[in-house]
């Protein structure tokens, strides 16, 4: 199985990182505007992006300042089963945030436009921690 694996480096407090990536207001700000999210573990957040369908992620974790699981549970088909993971190590002045999205079936054309957009999701974090401005799907040119 595949697994799409980056880090960012953010300097910022943990606690607002954590935030960014677990509430509604930091989602919206950094991934898609367009969602339904509660900060809670076993509910099962929805973001869409356009007229695709949404994909509907189940927090399968949730340990504060240090990690964030999500379980794809609706989506694309090739991202059904998948799981994404953050996890966040304080690094001293900034926090190393780790992306993983494993369980990938096949490296496919998708595998690799994901990887990409996960880049620029990790981008549109620092962004967002470090200056107050992210960048969600809303206001990106593909």
């Amino acid at each position: 199985m595949a697994s799409i694996d980056q880090i960012q480096y953010v300097k910022a407090p943990i606690a607002d990182v954590f935030r960014a990536l677990t509430t509604a207001e930091g989602l919206a700000a950094i991934w898609t505007d367009d969602l339904s999210v509660v900060p809670q573990q076993g509910a099962i957040n929805t973001f869409k992006f356009g007229n695709s369908k949404p994909d509907r992620m189940k927090v399968a974790e949730l340990t504060p300042n240090k990690r964030v699981v999500w379980d794809c549970v609706d989506s694309d088909p090739e991202w059904i089963g998948t799981e994404i993971s953050f996890e966040l190590e304080d690094r001293g002045g900034s926090v190393a945030v780790t992306l993983k999205q494993d369980k990938w079936r096949a490296v496919t054309e998708f595998y690799r436009s994901c990887n990409y957009n996960w880049g620029i999701f990790l981008l549109s974090l620092k962004g967002y921690c470090e200056d107050g401005k992210g960048v969600p799907y809303q206001n990106r040119k593909f």
